[in-house]
């Protein structure tokens, strides 16, 4: 599939890709509606990473026999596959992470030096805990002030709000792409345009987007963009950190040992050139294979096709639920993604999520890691079914059937 034209979507044949669809939970096929949370693995990709561990494994960079010679070149050509896929400039601009999550700490450790007390951060009500606790350590630590961007409620950002929240010492903007609980899609580019014009370091977290939109990082101007590997198809313990050269030059290391540094003396440290200076050990060798694979299967698909067909599936399933009594839809943004957060008057969103399970539905509850997002919605959980490449129709269908049945028996 990698590098050939791109195939027709078929998702009886993608289906085929991935043996746990294949599964029964409580004696129903299972329906996997639970993709923003992690996204089941096609053969290619785990065929890929055995074929490593099992015919070419070694430890990565300064050996010099055959496996870690190999090893080293396909953990840097997955780096290549990154760079490509988000529009980096080279692939010494892609840092490998272990997640969204550790990338955004990296950044927010790395810019610590730059913060004192007073100095502002503005991010937005809809973020992942990822990208509010590393600017709280900030607060904590060295008295800086966040700000937030209030959300709509149609599940958009409040642009004008945005544009008041500027003094003389906002220093860093740090923004969620597409949402995990609204699917949202921010306008990034226009988010960070704005935060230029007041000499702002511009942070995106590109997890949910890196998945179901076409990303580049050039366009968007972003400094620095985070994306995780679980959730494209690939595997956990994965993620990978965008940032332009001159920033990640300018960033302290997030961690020391190994790889990562030139010299070691008993007074002093030399660091070496990016992107080792950001990966100190061993790093994730199998698991970064293992998304380059993910990113070249997913690339061999047309992804509007891709696109339409999760909207599809989406805007069906969203007019079966609006027929039930007491359901509500959390997020209704223009053009959003194939995240389906919603309610049922009188229902925890656990109970709805558990009696799905009886039926083969397997959806999401509870905060999404988005508690200021769930505060300011007045909601306290949400159920989430979202979906990705290889979901049906008839499984919008049974998931219908299943929120039906969830509210008789609730009620």
């Amino acid at each position: 599939m990698a590098g050939g034209e791109l195939v027709r979507f078929d998702v009886d044949a993608i289906r085929a890709q991935f043996p746990i669809l294949t599964r029964e939970i409580n004696g129903k096929p299972v329906a996997y509606l639970d993709n923003a949370a992690s996204a089941q693995k096609p053969e290619f990709v785990t065929d890929a990473m055995n074929e490593c561990y099992t015919h070419s494994y070694a430890n990565v960079h300064r050996g010099l026999h055959t496996m870690a010679n190999e090893t080293t070149e396909r953990f840097e050509r997955a780096r290549g596959i990154v760079a490509k896929f988000l529009g980096a400039s080279e692939a010494s601009e892609i840092i490998f992470t272990k997640g969204a999550t550790e990338a955004l700490n990296l950044v927010a450790y790395g810019l610590m030096s730059e913060i004192k007390e007073g100095d502002e951060i503005i991010i937005s009500q809809m973020e992942h805990h990822s990208n509010i606790v590393p600017w709280h350590f900030m607060r904590e630590h060295f008295g800086a002030v966040i700000k937030w961007i209030p959300v709509l409620d149609d599940g958009t950002l409040d642009m004008d709000a945005y544009k008041s929240l500027f003094t003389p010492t906002t220093k860093i903007v740090s923004i969620v792409h597409m949402s995990n609980v609204l699917g949202t899609i921010n306008p990034v580019k226009e988010i960070g345009k704005i935060a230029r014009e007041h000499d702002c370091i511009f942070v995106v977290d590109g997890t949910q987007a890196a998945v179901h939109i076409p990303v580049d990082v050039l366009d968007i101007d972003a400094d620095f963009f985070a994306m995780t590997g679980h959730k494209l198809y690939g595997p956990t313990g994965i993620g990978a950190l965008y940032g332009k050269r001159e920033m990640l030059e300018r960033l302290r290391p997030f961690q020391g040992g190994g790889e990562m540094i030139e010299d070691v003396f008993e007074d002093r440290v030399t660091y070496t050139e990016i992107p080792h200076k950001f990966e100190a050990g061993t790093p994730p060798i199998i698991e970064a294979i293992g998304l380059g694979a993910a990113i070249e299967w997913i690339s061999g698909f047309d992804r509007q096709a891709i696109i339409d067909h999760e909207m599809g599936l989406y805007s069906h399933a969203l007019a079966g639920l609006h027929e039930i009594n007491s359901f509500k839809l959390i997020g209704n943004a223009p053009d959003k993604g194939s995240v389906l957060a919603f309610a049922l008057d009188g229902a925890h969103a656990h109970d709805i999520a558990q009696i799905l399970d009886k039926y083969g539905l397997a959806v999401r509850a509870g905060q999404h890691c988005t508690q200021p997002l769930m505060t300011a919605f007045g909601m306290h959980s949400t159920a989430r079914a979202s979906f990705g490449i290889y979901n049906t129709y008839e499984e919008m269908d049974r998931l219908i059937a299943g929120v039906n049945k969830a509210r008789l028996f609730l009620s």
